[in-house]
């Protein structure tokens, strides 16, 4: 889900066969030919050719630890200097000037919900009142401050579900100044996990886990129906994390999916674990009852990343590969 502001709240997800049930735009969002991740840990960008049909190169820069502390409220960026020299030198690398950039930026800023409703209005000028209304003890800012995007999917049931993402303003303009003050235009900005969810598969019920910085993310798809997301803090970050910690947090979830739609997950897909996903692959296997893998690796083996991709898979940018995938699509 894609928050512009500087042509006002813009509602959609992105365009993606493998997510198709969460992919039609409902509103035009721009597809630039550069994309920026900024991570707790790097600042990362890619650049397409002109029509993006493939990749023209990318660049990686790594951040001091507290440069940046994701938060959906308070100041993220601590170390300012520090960053914006990163960012600098990721788009000289890239010889990028004065363009428009898909900004992805870590999932504690952009808090997304899968909510219910028995109906929901088709017009945005009744729909988004609604959504302030039911989210508002979720929200911890002023309702005057709060980006909202949004958009409906199929319900397990009867009714409407409506997948929704909120921002509060301020927080996205840390980042947005950071990439005009090197001379980059913010067109859309997007949470690094949505923009990784191309690279689950379509086809069956899957458990993505995500570990950025000290945030976990969960999200599961099924059918190209994104039915949970959870975005939560760490006490460590992912060099701390035991598979039995990675547990305590991913079970509930899928306790409540197999007790919703009675069955099992199909797959469990890991990023952000770098080398250690062996660590976790086995308990995850024995207690979660299905395959579990890395979500590069996964895709690379299914045969679903082109030579473009697996180079930035190689150094583990999955919200820039998933981005390839989703503006190519």
């Amino acid at each position: 889900m894609a928050i512009s502001v500087n042509n006002g709240i813009r509602e959609g997800i992105y365009r993606s066969a493998l997510v198709r049930g969460i992919s039609r735009w409902l509103d035009v969002v721009p597809h630039p030919l550069i994309a920026c991740e900024i991570a707790p840990g790097y600042v990362a960008a890619a650049r397409w050719t002109r029509g993006g049909v493939s990749l023209e190169g990318f660049a990686v820069e790594s951040l001091p630890p507290g440069a940046i502390v994701p938060s959906a409220v308070e100041t993220n960026i601590l170390l300012v200097a520090e960053v914006r020299s990163a960012v600098g030198r990721v788009f000289a690398r890239l010889r990028a000037k004065g363009q428009t950039v898909a900004l992805l930026v870590p999932d504690p800023v952009v808090p997304v919900f899968v909510l219910h409703f028995d109906t929901f209005p088709r017009r945005r000028a009744e729909a988004e009142p609604l959504l302030r209304w039911r989210l508002k003890k979720s929200t911890p800012f002023e309702a005057e401050e709060t980006l909202i995007s949004f958009m409906r999917q199929a319900p397990r049931d009867e009714g409407v579900d409506v997948v929704t993402a909120l921002a509060r303003l301020r927080i996205v303009r840390e980042y947005e100044q950071l990439m005009q003050s090197v001379g980059m235009s913010p067109g859309v900005v997007l949470s690094s996990t949505l923009a990784a969810l191309p690279l689950l598969e379509d086809r069956r019920p899957s458990l993505l886990a995500r570990v950025s910085g000290k945030n976990l993310t969960t999200a599961i798809t099924r059918a190209g129906i994104l039915w949970n997301y959870r975005c939560i803090g760490l006490a460590g970050d992912a060099s701390e994390l035991s598979p039995q910690n990675l547990l305590d947090e991913i079970y509930p979830v899928t306790t409540y999916y197999q007790d919703s739609w009675k069955e099992g997950l199909a797959v469990v897909r890991l990023a952000g674990l770098g080398q250690r996903v062996e660590e976790f692959r086995e308990p995850l296997e024995r207690e979660l009852n299905c395959p579990a893998a890395s979500l590069l690796a996964s895709a690379a083996s299914d045969g679903r990343l082109g030579s473009d991709q697996q180079s930035l898979a190689d150094r583990d940018l999955d919200a820039l590969v998933g981005w390839t995938m989703n503006r190519g699509a």
